[in-house]
């Protein structure tokens, strides 16, 4: 049964091919993870995931989404999520930090305030972009970032790397999807630049490639590096799948180790065709002919679904969201369900 079957990647082995994908809480206090962020993690890691995802966690002040995201460019953000990669690790799960930049996107509120972009409120930053182009109206007209602001993006994301290093991470993913700072650069509805990052798609690709040789330096092979694309915009004349399969080839070649394959989020009004597993083919293809690990997203949320994903070889991992937020225990309902066996926690085993 591949599903609960161990997968090694570098030096870490997961005891399943189920992860707690990155999902945001907007629930910090000057980027420091607190104890929502211990239980929430925590409680996925009793639950049986294999490998258990930080939020999308700014590399800098400015690459939050809201104020009230996580991140990890001080010493005080580096100590508590040293206190939560420990407990996720004491529960033989594989603790991963997602390390992001917003770009257009930065500056928002809350969700469950409407999440609207922050202009004139205290809290508000002017977000930064590969073009002064907004993201949607209401949005800010972000600032297009000259080569020093791209080097210092480069140079963020290689301290916060450092900074997941020692505080005890197994596995870092670089999120270059959802219409984030990297994607922006990827994309040619939100990149016009006209010099080494605009352009071509070596051009565009460049910020991507370099962060991750960046990352590298700080998180040396056989150290495991994901990192998460969106394969399309699903809007014409935008990036697509053609493009991030040769992407994919590049990262291969850079040492990147798996593909995390979503999609959309550049482009705010797109027509995403929801669906049952509808990213999985992104996920199957870029393995396929890339030649890369890839991890499935994206509506899963039954056990034999899972369970086939790994089976036909559509995806090294599953990696799951929404249903893991309803459901903390989902691998060990999935376990039982497919007559699988995985550990359990000494104080449950009574239920056992």
């Amino acid at each position: 049964m591949l599903l609960f079957s161990t997968l090694t990647i570098g030096d870490i082995t997961l005891r399943n091919r189920i992860a707690v994908s990155p999902m945001c809480e907007y629930s910090a206090v000057d980027g420091v993870p607190n104890d929502w962020h211990l239980v929430h993690l925590g409680s996925r890691a009793v639950g049986g995931a294999g490998l258990v995802f930080t939020e999308a966690t700014a590399v800098s002040p400015q690459g939050r989404i809201s104020p009230a995201d996580t991140g990890i460019w001080n010493a005080a953000q580096q100590s508590a999520w040293a206190r939560i990669a420990d407990f996720i690790h004491a529960q033989g799960a594989v603790p991963g930090i997602q390390l992001a930049h917003a770009g257009r996107k930065a500056s928002t509120g809350v969700p469950w305030e409407g999440g609207h972009p922050l202009v004139n409120e205290p809290a508000a930053w002017v977000p930064v972009a590969p073009s002064a182009i907004p993201f949607d109206a209401g949005y800010p007209t972000p600032m297009a970032l000259e080569e020093s602001g791209i080097e210092g993006v480069i140079a963020d994301f290689a301290a916060a790397t450092r900074r997941a290093r020692e505080a005890g991470f197994g596995v870092i993913e670089v999120h270059a999807a959802h219409g984030y700072l990297i994607h922006e650069f990827l994309s040619p509805l939100s990149n016009h630049r006209a010099d080494g990052h605009g352009g071509t798609l070596e051009n565009r690709a460049r910020l991507l490639r370099l962060i991750v040789a960046a990352v590298r330096q700080e998180w040396p092979a056989p150290r495991p590096l994901f990192v998460r694309v969106s394969a399309t915009d699903w809007v014409p004349g935008g990036w697509d799948i053609d493009e991030c399969v040769r992407l994919a080839c590049w990262l291969k070649d850079d040492g990147v180790d798996l593909i995390d394959a979503s999609s959309g989020g550049n482009v705010a009004k797109a027509q995403i065709p929801l669906a049952p597993g509808y990213q999985v083919p992104f996920a199957a293809r870029i393995r396929r002919e890339a030649g890369i690990a890839t991890g499935a997203v994206g509506l899963i949320t039954q056990a034999r679904q899972a369970q086939a994903i790994i089976d036909e070889g559509s995806a090294d991992l599953v990696i799951m969201a929404r249903e893991l937020l309803r459901d903390p225990y989902f691998p060990r309902r999935a376990a039982r369900e497919l007559g699988a066996s995985i550990p359990v926690p000494p104080q449950y085993l009574r239920a056992w």
